[in-house]
C-alpha cells in the first residue's frame, strides 16, 4: 500500500523537535513527525530505537523533555483535554485492568471519553465483541484471557469512542493469522474514511502493506522518512525492499554479515 501521500493542508497529527531523556540516555533525539487524515504511518526502527518512547509521547503519557505535540491542532502539553479526547493509544502491552470483565473495562473506558451511556454505546460494545470475536468471554474477567485476547480488549478500547487518530504500538502482537489479518483490513477501512493511523511494528511485510509512508528510527533519530519509493530512490536502489532498506539504514547488514562468519566457522 506504501506510496498514497497526505495532501491535508492541517496534519492530523504533528511533532517538531521532540526530546525524551532518562537521565543521561537520550532515548529521541529531536524528531520531526506529521501525519494526516486518512493516512496510516508506520514509526520502524530496531529495539532500542525510540519508538515506544516516541509513541508515549504523542500521546501524552510522557512529558517530552523539548519539544512540541499537536492533534488536530490542539497541544497536547497545554490543550491536553481537547488534545486527548480525539486520540486513542495502545501500549505493547495491553494496558487493562485484569479484575473487570471485558464489557465493565470497555463501559470505563467508554465513560472516561465521555461517550453518552444508551442503546448506541451497547450496539458500539457488541460490533466490538463480534469484529474481535470475544463475545462469549465479554463477560468473563480479564485475567481469565489469553495474551491474545488482552490484546483484543486493548484494541476495542482504543476504537470505543471513535477518535481521530490512533497510536498503536505492535498492533498485531499475540494475535493469531486470522485476527492479524482482520486488525490489518479494519485499520485499512479506518484510514479510508479518515482517520490517521500511526503505528509501530517489527513485521516489516505489515508495515509494507499497511502504510502509506514510514520513518525508520534508529539510535533516537528519524535516518529515514517517506513512501517506499521514495525510500527506494533515496537509497539508490529501485527494486529494494522495505526489508533491505531497513536493514541498510539501521545497520543491519553488518549483523547479517557477522551470522554468516558465525555459520562458517
Amino acid at each position: 500500500m506504501m506510496g498514497r501521500t497526505s495532501m491535508a493542508i492541517q496534519p492530523a497529527l504533528e511533532a517538531r523537535g521532540l526530546v525524551k531523556t532518562f537521565g543521561s540516555i537520550t532515548a529521541v533525539a529531536g524528531i520531526d513527525l506529521s501525519a494526516g487524515p486518512g493516512e496510516v504511518f508506520g514509526l520502524l526502527g530496531p529495539n532500542g530505537a525510540g519508538k515506544s518512547s516516541t509513541l508515549r509521547m504523542l500521546c501524552g503519557l510522557l512529558v517530552p523533555t523539548r519539544g512540541r505535540i499537536r492533534v488536530a491542532g490542539y497541544d497536547v502539553g497545554s490543550d491536553a483535554k481537547e488534545a486527548k479526547a480525539r486520540l486513542g493509544y495502545l501500549d505493547e502491552e495491553p494496558i487493562v485492568y485484569p479484575h473487570l470483565s471485558a464489557r465493565e473495562f470497555l463501559h470505563l473506558v467508554a465513560d472516561l471519553y465521555g461517550v453518552e451511556r444508551g442503546p448506541e454505546r451497547e450496539a458500539q460494545l457488541q460490533r466490538l465483541f463480534d469484529l474481535f470475536e470475544f463475545s462469549e468471554k465479554a463477560d468473563e474477567l480479564i485475567s481469565s484471557y489469553s495474551h491474545g485476547t488482552k490484546q483484543k480488549v486493548g484494541l476495542a478500547s482504543v476504537l470505543i469512542h471513535e477518535p481521530e487518530v490512533m497510536l498503536l504500538d505492535e498492533p498485531t502482537n499475540g494475535l493469531d493469522p486470522r485476527a492479524a489479518r482482520r486488525v490489518k483490513d479494519l485499520l485499512q477501512e479506518l484510514a479510508a474514511h479518515g482517520r490517521t493511523v500511526i503505528l509501530s511494528t517489527h513485521i516489516l511485510e505489515i508495515a509494507q502493506a499497511l502504510c502509506d509512508r514510514v520513518a525508520i528510527m534508529n539510535r533516537g533519530q528519524v535516518v529515514a522518512v517517506g513512501t517506499l519509493e521514495e525510500l527506494r530512490s533515496g537509497a539508490g536502489s529501485s527494486e529494494a525492499s522495505l526489508e533491505e532498506l531497513f536493514l541498510q539504514l539501521t545497520g543491519g547488514i553488518e549483523s547479517r554479515d557477522v551470522i554468516d562468519q558465525l555459520l562458517q566457522g
